[in-house]
């Protein structure tokens, strides 16, 4: 029970018994089988899941109002890292669980063979704009401004007609997007 991804064969091995018998035991005594896990992106903790869960109750409370007003004017944007490795194949993370048990999930464990970013704008119609940081570059105030200088343009042009309203623009505090430099030039 201690090690849920050891194989039948390296059980049977270690308790000098047959392969049969340990499939025997692990599936008909012990009602056990083996599932894959699912992949998740991030590990949060109790925290991060409480300030989403509050994040999102918040922008649904707004939606409630007026549907309509608040879909067409919102543009989201996000950052996340892309990383290159060899991610683990289906038949090694296999575990062993009891019927019912409830999925095993797995989390990216190996180093990266490399990383870029990808800084993500949309709307509920389409991507806006997705920008890779060239490498050796860092995000700072200045690069965050010129996306948003080309957000806007690309607005502009998307949506010449459609919303009267300024933008409602979510994303999320980190300092870039704090900055002065890129609040001078939010979406408007």
């Amino acid at each position: 029970m201690e090690d849920g991804r050891i194989s039948a064969k390296s059980l049977a091995e270690h308790l000098g018994i047959s392969r049969d018998c340990v499939g025997s035991i692990i599936h008909e005594d012990l009602n056990m089988r083996k599932l894959s896990a699912k992949w998740v992106p991030k590990c949060l903790n109790a925290d991060q899941k409480r300030q989403r869960c509050q994040s999102s109750e918040q922008l649904l409370e707004f939606f409630r109002s007026d549907p309509n007003d608040f879909l067409s004017r919102l543009v989201t944007m996000d950052e996340t890292w892309l990383y290159h490795y060899d991610p683990e194949t289906k038949q090694q993370s296999m575990q062993w669980r009891h019927n019912g048990s409830p999925l095993p999930k797995k989390f990216r464990l190996q180093k990266s063979a490399g990383k870029f970013l990808a800084s993500i704008f949309w709307d509920r119609d389409d991507n806006l704009l997705i920008e890779y940081l060239p490498k050796g570059q860092t995000i700072n105030a200045e690069y965050y401004s010129s996306l948003l200088v080309q957000l806007k343009g690309i607005l502009k042009e998307k949506r010449r007609g459609k919303v009267t309203k300024v933008v409602l623009f979510l994303h999320d505090n980190a300092p870039t997007h704090r900055a002065l430099q890129p609040r001078r030039n939010w979406p408007t």
